[in-house]
């Protein structure tokens, strides 16, 4: 697969960038694989990838991911940069991209296209503060290593872990956004955590989460 052609644009304060709402939510350093063959994507992520440049991802309340007639598309306010990292086009019509999370941003403005495109003014989030894990919160951290340890024992390409390198085992935040991603709840929790500040307390909350489920020793 050829990698992207530059490295996207830093985030400015306020910038107007294309969405792609889909039915789940992206969180920062997340992995994205997609595919993509609606006309309205297949222009958008060209241009990206031509310009080095980055979409948001946002998570539908209302709608599906592929645009139907008479069908009206909600989603979130707050969203997330997905930077692309690789893309191929194994078929006319037909690209497969891979992405990572980028930075956090807040819905300003959103307008439809003619073509089905959103795009939106949106307002840059401040990036997490790297904070060490409380010994109380610790087995949230213990279960993603062990988690994490069971999957590369496997054997897979390193685009086959769900979980991008570096892994950040003892980070807040990080370890908060890798269990929002992956645990079995609602989009409204999901987002509630995204949107989220502090990741002293995400990570309190995706504790919480966690425990209901019985994902905890």
């Amino acid at each position: 697969m050829p990698a992207a052609p530059a490295t996207p644009r830093p985030p400015i304060s306020a910038q107007t960038i294309p969405l792609f709402p889909l039915a789940s939510t992206l969180f920062p350093e997340g992995r994205l694989p997609l595919q993509i063959f609606e006309v309205r994507y297949l222009d958008m992520i060209g241009k990206c990838i031509a310009e080095g440049s980055s979409f948001g991802v946002v998570a539908l309340t209302q709608g599906a991911e592929v645009r139907r007639p008479g069908q009206s598309e909600r989603f979130v306010g707050v969203g997330t940069l997905a930077h692309i990292q690789e893309w191929s086009t194994p078929s006319p019509g037909l690209m497969r991209i891979a992405c990572l999370g980028g930075e956090r941003f807040r819905i300003v403005q959103a307008e439809q296209q003619k073509h089905g495109l959103w795009t939106a003014q949106v307002d840059m989030m401040e990036g997490d503060r790297v904070v060490s894990i409380p010994e109380e919160l610790g087995n949230t951290a213990q279960a993603l290593e062990n988690l994490l340890q069971s999957v590369l024992r496997q054997g897979l390409p390193d685009s086959e872990v769900p979980i991008a390198a570096p892994y950040r085992l003892d980070d807040c935040g990080w370890v908060a956004n890798r269990w929002a991603e992956m645990m079995p709840i609602s989009v409204e929790l999901k987002q509630s955590l995204l949107a989220l500040d502090n990741p002293v307390l995400r990570l309190e909350l995706v504790q919480d989460a966690l425990d209901e489920l019985g994902w905890l020793k």
